[in-house]
């Protein structure tokens, strides 16, 4: 189908654009970006830098997708930004590329990112994950599939979030946050399960409960971790989800909040 852009609209004659993209005026559309089939791109939205913006992604107003890094090491280098397939990036929302020569930012498929949302640079985001209003995100955060971040939550830079969680709104989030678990609070801590979040996501009851005696026992204050995760090792041997939680917590770089 043939594109519809608006005569308004700022696109450099050395962008990429797919089939049926619809920009709207004065958005703007820089030297290096790429934009595969069917992406919306709103009024005064910005995308700009080595961007590659996958299908069905739509932009609203406003947002600034690619723009330089917020990073003082940063000198003008030749780094990328990844969008994949059919994500919405609302309004005001910004992202950034990596830093150093080469490397990417990347988001994965099927993210909705609300109004005011950052992704800082060298960021790795999963997909089908929920960032509500002003959620934030430093540098070289990595975020996994089907979490949920609370509106004005604020990430420290190599933080990792695990899949199936969700953090609550205003958390500071400065340890690992396990998979299948709530964090909340300043500073973030763990709750326990994200039990609702599981039953939507249609795990079986027999899951759940075994997710939830496992993160009870890695959560006992009376236990030593190393003791926690040999317990866990012991008990739960045939459980993918306990096994993959394992897993996460022997490769925490940063550490979980307990």
């Amino acid at each position: 189908m043939a594109n519809n852009i608006d005569p308004k609209a700022l696109i450099s004659s050395s962008a990429q654009l797919g089939d049926n993209i619809t920009i709207g005026p004065y958005a703007v559309i820089g030297d290096n970006v790429v934009l595969q089939n069917n992406i919306v791109i709103d009024g005064f939205a910005h995308v700009l830098g080595y961007t590659t913006i996958g299908k069905g992604t739509h932009i609203f107003p406003y947002a600034v997708v690619g723009n330089v890094p917020q990073d003082l090491k940063y000198r003008g280098e030749e780094t990328y930004l990844v969008i994949g397939e059919n994500n919405l990036i609302r309004e005001f929302v910004t992202i950034n590329p990596a830093t150093a020569k080469g490397n990417k930012t990347v988001i994965g498929d099927g993210n909705l990112l609300m109004a005011y949302c950052h992704v800082g640079h060298d960021c790795v985001i999963g997909s089908n994950n929920i960032f509500a209003n002003a959620a934030t995100l430093a540098g070289h955060v990595t975020i996994e599939d089907k979490t949920v971040i609370g509106g004005l939550a604020g990430i420290h830079q190599f933080v990792k979030v695990g899949k199936y969680s969700i953090i609550g709104g205003c958390s500071k989030v400065s340890h690992d946050v396990l998979p299948f678990s709530m964090l909340d609070g300043n500073p973030g801590k763990t709750q326990g399960l994200n039990l609702v979040g599981l039953r939507r996501a249609n795990f079986s009851n027999d899951s759940v409960v075994q997710l939830k005696k496992a993160l009870d026992i890695l959560l006992d204050k009376n236990r030593l971790l190393e003791d926690a995760l040999r317990d866990l090792s012991n008990s739960f041997t045939d459980d993918v989800n306990v096994n993959y939680l394992i897993d996460f917590v022997r490769s925490s770089k940063r550490g979980i909040g307990r």
